[in-house]
C-alpha cells in the first residue's frame, strides 16, 4: 500500500504527524503534499521542525486567496502529483480548503480518500469549514470518527456504516507523544516571564470573530471584562489574520494584553498545559485543552467538537463579556481541572492504519 498525506495548516500539520511516524514505524510508503495555506515560517514549517517529520515532498505554495481561487489552485496542482505518484489511498484531516481539495483531487482519479476527524459538524453554513467536512465526509472511502456522536451523524446522513470507523482523535496522540518533550525542550513561561496558573491564554482567528470591525470589538471588550474581573496576564499569541484586521480597522490594542507572535507547537503545549484558564475559537485548542485538565471559554456560539462542553471541560460563550466572565468565575471557584477524556487513547494513529492495511478486523 502506498498512501498520500495532504496537510496546510498547523492543525493539520500536528494531527497528522502521528500518523506520518506510524507509516515510517511501519516502513509503509508514503508521501507529504502541503498546500502552504498557511504560509508564513511562524505558522507552518516551524511545525515540521517542533514535531521532527520529513518535509513535505511537495509544496505547493498555494498560500492564501478567496475561497474558490485557493481550492481550485489546489486542485490544479495536486492532480499531476497524485496521477505520478498512484497511491491506492489519499489521507486529509480537518476542514479546510485543502483538505476538501485533496479529497476532491483523488476522488476523481477514482483514488481512495480517508478522512480523519469524519462527521464533526457545528450546523453553522456561515462557517466555510462546514461546507469543506460535509463535502469531504460524502466523498471519501474511510470516515475515522472521533467518537459515537460523529459515528451517529454520519449514519444519519445516510453514509455506508461499513466506512465509518470510530477511532478516536490523533490530537491525544500528538499531544501525548510530545508532552515530555515540550517540558524538557521549551522554555516559554521564564521567556515570556510568566508564572504557571497565574495567567489566561487567548487565541481568537475565525471570520466570525476577526473579519468583521464590529464583532472584534465585542471580543475585545470580552477581554477587558476579564480584565477587569481577575488579575494576571493576558496572553494572546495573535494570528497573521486578526493582526491584519485590527491594522484594517485602525483597531488599537490595550496595554494589558500580553501580545506574542505564533509560537512552536512545543512551546505551545506548555502555555497551555500551565494557564489558568484558555479563551479560543479553535476547535483543535478545545481538544488539547480538555486534554490538559485545562478549562476552557469557547469564543463561538457552536462548536463541531461537543465533547469537551458535554465532559464539562468547556462552555460555550460566544463574545458575550457577561456570559464569559460568569464561566470563568464558576470555573475558578470550584477548581475542577479534571474531566472524562473524551478524545482518544493516544493511539489513533495505530488504529487508522491498522484499518486502512487490513491488519484490523473491523
Amino acid at each position: 500500500m502506498k498512501i498520500g498525506i495532504v496537510v496546510g495548516t498547523r492543525p493539520e500539520i500536528i494531527k497528522m504527524a502521528p500518523v506520518i511516524r506510524e507509516c515510517k514505524n511501519r516502513g509503509i510508503p508514503y508521501f507529504i503534499i502541503h498546500s502552504n495555506q498557511h504560509y508564513s515560517e511562524e505558522m507552518d514549517s516551524i511545525f515540521f521542525k517542533d514535531l521532527e517529520l520529513p518535509n513535505p515532498q511537495y509544496n505547493l505554495c498555494v498560500g492564501s486567496g478567496l475561497h474558490g481561487n485557493q481550492t481550485g489552485n489546489m486542485l490544479i496542482k495536486m492532480e499531476p502529483i497524485l496521477i505520478e505518484e498512484k497511491p491506492d489511498v489519499v489521507l486529509v484531516q480537518g476542514d479546510t480548503n485543502t483538505v476538501l481539495a485533496g479529497a476532491l483531487a483523488a476522488s476523481k482519479l477514482g483514488i481512495k480518500v480517508g478522512h480523519i476527524e469524519a462527521g464533526l459538524r457545528s450546523y453553522d453554513r456561515t462557517m466555510p469549514e462546514e461546507t469543506n467536512r460535509i463535502m469531504t465526509d460524502h466523498i471519501s472511502d474511510y470516515l475515522f470518527a472521533v467518537g459515537p456522536n460523529q459515528n451517529a451523524i454520519l449514519l444519519k446522513e445516510g453514509i455506508d456504516p461499513n466506512k465509518i470507523h470510530t477511532v478516536g482523535n490523533t490530537v491525544s496522540d500528538s499531544l501525548f507523544q510530545h508532552l515530555g518533550i515540550s517540558a524538557a525542550k521549551s522554555t516559554i513561561l521564564n521567556t515570556l516571564e510568566l508564572t504557571a496558573g497565574d495567567y489566561f491564554l487567548v487565541t481568537a482567528h475565525r471570520a466570525s470573530n476577526v473579519d468583521i470591525a464590529s464583532n472584534l470589538m465585542e471580543l475585545l471588550h470580552l477581554l477587558d471584562e476579564m480584565h477587569s474581573n481577575y488579575t494576571g496576564t493576558i496572553v494572546w499569541p495573535i494570528h497573521p489574520r486578526t493582526q491584519s484586521k485590527l491594522k484594517e480597522f485602525n483597531i488599537e490594542l490595550p496595554s494589558y494584553l500580553k501580545l506574542i507572535p505564533p509560537v512552536g507547537y512545543l512551546d505551545f503545549i506548555q502555555l497551555q498545559k500551565f494557564a489558568k484558564l484558555i479563551l479560543t475559537d479553535s476547535g483543535g485548542i478545545q481538544e488539547e485543552a480538555c486534554l490538559l485538565g485545562v478549562p476552557s471559554l469557547t469564543l463561538r456560539e457552536n462548536t463541531e467538537r461537543p465533547e469537551a462542553v458535554e465532559v464539562g471541560a468547556s462552555e460555550l460563550v460566544g463574545r458575550n463579556a457577561a456570559k464569559a466572565v460568569k464561566a470563568a468565575k464558576e470555573w475558578l471557584s470550584a477548581g475542577k481541572t479534571s474531566w472524562e477524556n473524551p478524545f482518544g487513547d493516544g493511539h489513533v494513529a495505530e488504529h487508522i492504519v491498522d484499518i486502512l492495511t487490513g491488519t484490523n478486523s473491523k
